[in-house]
């Protein structure tokens, strides 16, 4: 657990209580209250303020793990037979901006997701703010028929993304919530604009991954087929035994490519 928190660059109290401070004055407000959450989460801090606001602290230990993971990850598409298409951001400020562009640029295309606030740098971390969404549910905290309901919305909102040349990167179920029966997602990573359609089939198969051990592959498959053209989910099952090494995926990829190819037979 220690050699875990080393990794994950834990926030020291003092050093948040800066952060807290200097949101405060930001928002113009005498005090904050700040609470953490207990989230598996190795590229932030994540915390709460005052019930209205989600901030990340991303420290410099956050973007060297950030950097092994997208290394990872491209050495895992090589493996599909691509050349990596993640990328990597060099400060602990610039992943708060970039994920502060993606929020941004998902509601602009009508996908939902938390209002975005600001990001900035202090005490060395970047700091990211947006809408706190208070009592959602993550899509695999949903019963059978709830998530199966929302199946073809989750497609849906990323082939909207895919259409304007954006793409996630890092979808899984826990980046799917809900929230007064809408759809949000979060946590969207950077991927190269040269490798969209890698990037398109690559969010696919996750969306895949995600949906199948909730729903059965059968309406995950349905789903998915229902709104991209049976070609890209041919293209998305040459990922899915990547997908199936990532430790934050645990689906039958094997079950999934036989109802992808049946469906092309």
């Amino acid at each position: 657990m220690a050699l875990r928190r080393l990794v994950r660059g834990n926030v020291d109290w003092p050093t948040a209580e800066t952060v807290a401070r200097d949101i405060a004055e930001r928002y113009d407000r005498d005090a904050v209250h700040v609470s953490f959450l207990e989230a598996d989460n190795w590229l932030s801090t994540p915390m709460v303020v005052d019930e209205e606001l989600f901030v990340k602290l991303i420290t410099p230990q956050n973007s060297v793990v950030h950097a092994l993971f997208t290394t990872g990850r491209n050495l895992g598409a090589f493996s599909s037979g691509v050349e990596g298409f993640f990328q990597h951001f060099d400060t602990p400020v610039q992943m708060a901006e970039h994920e502060l562009e993606a929020t941004e640029r998902m509601r602009e295309l009508g996908v939902n997701a938390p209002e975005p606030v600001e990001a900035f740098e202090t005490e060395g971390l970047g700091v990211l703010v947006v809408e706190y969404l208070p009592e959602f549910e993550a899509l695999d905290d949903l019963s059978t028929e709830a998530a199966r309901s929302r199946a073809p919305a989750l497609f849906e909102a990323l082939a909207t993304m895919h259409d304007a040349g954006l793409a996630h990167g890092d979808l899984r179920a826990e980046n799917v919530l809900v929230l007064d029966d809408d759809l949000y997602l979060i946590d969207a990573t950077s991927v190269r604009e040269d490798a969209r359609d890698d990037a398109r089939a690559y969010d696919v198969a996750c969306g895949l991954a995600a949906l199948q051990p909730l729903v059965g592959v059968s309406a995950a498959v349905d789903a998915a087929v229902d709104v991209y053209p049976l070609d890209v989910v041919l293209n998305a099952r040459e990922f899915l035994d990547f997908v199936n090494i990532r430790p934050d995926h645990d689906f039958e990829a094997a079950v999934v490519k036989a109802e992808v190819e049946k469906r092309a037979s």
